[in-house]
């Protein structure tokens, strides 16, 4: 297996301790099968850019309580940053489902050889192209790849399952389109993380073919929110709580179960699944939900790459004009589909 396994941050408050096991203990079992090299602990240039960052985060989120405010308050944070540069873009419809194909600016890129669908994160209910333009053509560069980002049903207008049937159409679209299964890496962060997993575990069901690999920050992988993570890390998530995850919950899947492997793949049988990167900040109270997973998908056989990144907030990776650490991170999630790729771009 190959891994790359963080410390995490030191947690101090003894009245959590209960809270704690259940992560220590899976950092203990990811740590002991794992190779490669660590990631360094977080600088203090790291933890200010993260200050400044989680303000700015405050700033556009304090009040926003309902899903609509939320989706709004994320749209406007997200045009305050950069889009990407030096790619091509192309507006697509796959089967339905609006996109953007994007690649790099080299006249000698091979479009349609090597490609990631990219499924944003925004908690099921936000998020757009817009919002992972800038992480998306990061990648599209980085890897020499195309990116497939698309627009997905978005809930409260929508619910269980129309999100997931998105990506699954787009998928399948790739593969009706010319590139081979072999040739597309499936990614997403948050929500959407839960999306990338459980398109690839239904067409896995469908006996169809599977991508070369997965990627998943920081996912959602258990809507039922048991992960000890969720308290011991409270304090230090200023982003995500319980109660965000109970209420993104009752509003995407009304009265199912939230321990249905079909929303929550954490319950899934893992058997038979692709290469997976996994990536969450040491302090998110989703670490459980990235390391529960990671300790099942190992356990099924799965080849499982998993990095805690020390002091990261939830969704880093989008602000790389704010945080070195999500160049950094970035580059890794391209680097591990490099490597997965049947076809390797040209040196």
């Amino acid at each position: 297996m190959n891994g790359r396994i963080l410390p995490a941050v030191k947690r101090s408050a003894s009245k959590r301790l209960g809270g704690l096991l259940p992560a220590f203990a899976a950092v203990m079992l990811l740590a002991s099968a794992a190779a490669g090299k660590d990631i360094e602990p977080q600088s203090q240039a790291s933890r200010d850019q993260v200050e400044k960052l989680v303000g700015l985060w405050k700033d556009h989120f304090t009040g926003a309580d309902g899903l609509q405010q939320r989706r709004t308050a994320f749209r406007t944070l997200m045009e305050t940053t950069p889009g990407p540069t030096r790619i091509q873009v192309r507006q697509v419809d796959a089967d339905g489902v609006d996109a953007e194909l994007m690649w790099p600016a080299r006249l000698h890129h091979p479009i349609g050889q090597r490609v990631i669908l990219y499924i944003h994160g925004g908690g099921f209910s936000g998020g757009s192209i817009r919002t992972h333009s800038l992480l998306a053509g990061s990648l599209a560069k980085a890897a020499s790849s195309d990116v497939l980002l698309i627009e997905y049903r978005l809930m409260p207008e929508y619910t269980y399952p129309a999100q997931i049937n998105d990506a699954l159409t787009a998928y399948r679209w790739l593969l009706d389109n010319g590139y081979r299964a072999e040739n597309v890496v499936v990614a997403g962060d948050g929500a959407g993380g839960n999306i990338a997993l459980e398109t690839v575990l239904r067409q896995r069901q469908a006996a169809k073919p599977l991508p070369a690999a997965v990627i998943a920050l920081s996912p959602i992988t258990d809507l039922a929110a048991t992960g000890g993570s969720m308290t011991s890390n409270a304090d230090s998530d200023p982003l995500v709580g319980r109660a965000t995850i109970e209420t993104l919950r009752k509003a995407y899947l009304g009265s199912r179960s939230p321990s249905d492997p079909q929303a929550s793949p954490l319950y899934a049988d893992l058997t038979g699944f692709p290469p997976l990167l996994l990536q969450v900040g040491s302090g998110e109270v989703l670490l459980d939900d990235t390391l529960r997973l990671a300790d099942k998908a190992r356990q099924a056989g799965v080849d499982v790459t998993t990095e805690i990144w020390p002091g990261m907030p939830h969704q880093w990776q989008l602000f790389p004009s704010l945080l070195d650490d999500a160049d950094r991170s970035s580059q890794n999630i391209a680097e591990f589909a490099i490597r997965h790729f049947a076809d390797k771009p040209q040196e």
